[in-house]
């Protein structure tokens, strides 16, 4: 559509009301419109902001925010984060954000990349099991940084980061994961910058043609290449999983703001962003739901800051270890079947939290998986974890290719007597068939800050989360996450 049209077009949607979005069916609003997904996505980004969100949903977008805030605070010291940190502080900037467990405020843009990148600084971060996406790790940070730049609410904090997680896995949904990762892309990659463009465009309050503007300039930003699986030291991981998609959102959201015009309908006709980066599209995939299925209730929170595929196994291990007694003497073998997509992330890794034949060592050996233990370079070399490695066999199985449990596995141990038992761990703890409590969800969150912020702070940080739809301004919680 020309500008030209844009004046008439505008009057036309507001005679129909914003609201719309939100009221009739997705299917009717994609053949009313002519299929003007731009649009229409727009609209809903505008409405979305002032519109109240369901309990349970705010409840499970308040369990994301704390569980990526433990993963920021731990991630802050560990390398990945704290060379974002290091990198950002020598960009100065006018402070307008702070950086997670440091001293300083930079620009949000700035804060935002080095808060992604601390966020997934390890394998702490939660995970959409369905398209691969890593939301909260790209999404809480930028939306962090805008709530502090522009003095939002918590509430609006809540509804932003809300919005994040549905663009950030529509996009991939309406791209087709397997399609994308079938051409050498990174779906993590790929969602981030949707997910930041929509935590910061409702916090900046940006207009419908504002929102367009910014949706252009961040399909032109969407990236990810599948080649993070060769970064043995996760540095670069972090910046491809989150810190480049929380930049690109929050840039393109800044530019819209600022004035910046761009393409009306990058997401509709020719050349548009799914007909670039997909062979086999669903545009309609982008609305479908909207205002009534949030995928931020849909995401799994780790129980062990481990890659996601070895969440199952680990649960599915020490399930069998407490349920038949199993020690290091008497187990001869462990054969973990795995789903065949995830061979290649948690196969063979120098990385030990996403190496799943190490981990299931460590678990038979000490009966729980620590955050210091799943870092632990050091384990990898102990004789005691390498005698229990060798007895370990990991193997893809095309069976627990399920749609319905994506990252299901299946763990069978032979005892040195001969008997051989199993565990078939569909859901493990942390999703959405399988979910964690607030109390859950803040024990994981405590053990990951307290060594970085301390008791106190942690526990009081921990409380405002927990009610953080009473919080009139983010920025009273700078003190207790900044040192």
């Amino acid at each position: 559509m020309s500008e030209s049209h844009m004046p008439a077009r505008r009057r036309m949607l507001q005679s129909v009301g914003a609201l719309a979005a939100l009221t009739l069916s997705p299917a009717r609003l994609f053949a009313a419109a002519n299929a003007d997904v731009t649009g229409q996505l727009a609209r809903y980004m505008v409405s979305a902001r002032s519109t109240a969100l369901p309990d349970a949903v705010v409840l499970a977008c308040k369990h994301r925010i704390l569980d990526t805030f433990g993963a920021m605070v731990s991630g802050s010291r560990m390398r990945p984060g704290s060379m974002a940190t290091h990198y950002v502080h020598g960009l100065g900037g006018e402070p307008q954000a702070s950086v997670i467990g440091a001293a300083f405020r930079t620009t949000a843009i700035n804060a935002a990349l080095a808060n992604a990148m601390c966020a997934h600084s390890d394998e702490t971060d939660d995970f959409e099991p369905v398209t691969k996406a890593h939301p909260g790790s790209s999404v809480v940070p930028a939306a962090l940084a805008l709530a502090e730049r522009e003095g939002s609410s918590g509430e609006a904090l809540i509804r932003s980061v809300t919005l994040g997680y549905d663009l950030a896995c529509r996009l991939l949904m309406a791209l087709g994961p397997d399609q994308v990762r079938g051409s050498h892309r990174s779906a993590e990659g790929t969602a981030s910058t949707f997910g930041a463009l929509g935590a910061a465009a409702s916090l900046a309050k940006l207009d419908e043609l504002q929102t367009r503007y910014a949706i252009s300039y961040s399909a032109q930003q969407v990236s990810g290449l599948w080649s993070w699986v060769k970064d043995k030291d996760h540095i670069e991981k972090a910046f491809d999983f989150a810190g480049m998609g929380a930049r690109n959102g929050v840039t393109a959201v800044d530019m819209a703001q600022s004035g910046f015009t761009g393409v009306y309908n990058v997401l509709d006709g020719t050349n548009n962003l799914f007909i670039a980066l997909s062979t086999s599209p669903k545009p309609e995939a982008m609305l479908d739901g909207l205002g009534s299925r949030f995928y931020v209730t849909e995401t799994a929170i780790k129980t062990y800051s481990v890659g996601y595929p070895i969440q199952s196994p680990l649960d599915a291990l020490l399930t069998l270890r407490k349920q038949y007694g199993l020690t290091p003497d008497n187990v001869r073998s462990i054969l973990v079947k795995i789903p065949t997509d995830a061979e290649g992330i948690v196969g063979d890794s120098a990385m030990p939290d996403v190496n799943c034949q190490h981990l299931v060592a460590v678990a038979m050996v000490k009966g729980a998986v620590s955050f210091v233990d799943s870092h632990d370079v050091a384990l990898m070399h102990d004789p005691r974890i390498l005698a229990q490695r060798a007895k370990v066999s990991v193997t893809p199985d095309a069976a627990l290719m399920d749609p319905a449990a994506p990252r299901g596995a299946i763990v069978e141990v032979t005892l040195t007597d001969g008997r051989k038992v199993e565990h078939f761990t569909r859901f493990p703890p942390g999703t959405k068939e399988n979910p964690l409590t607030t109390e859950a969800v803040g024990a994981k969150a405590r053990d990951l800050m307290a060594p970085v912020l301390g008791a106190r702070k942690t526990d009081q940080l921990i409380e405002r989360i927990n009610r953080l739809e009473s919080v009139d301004d983010v920025r009273q919680l700078r003190p207790l996450f900044t040192v």
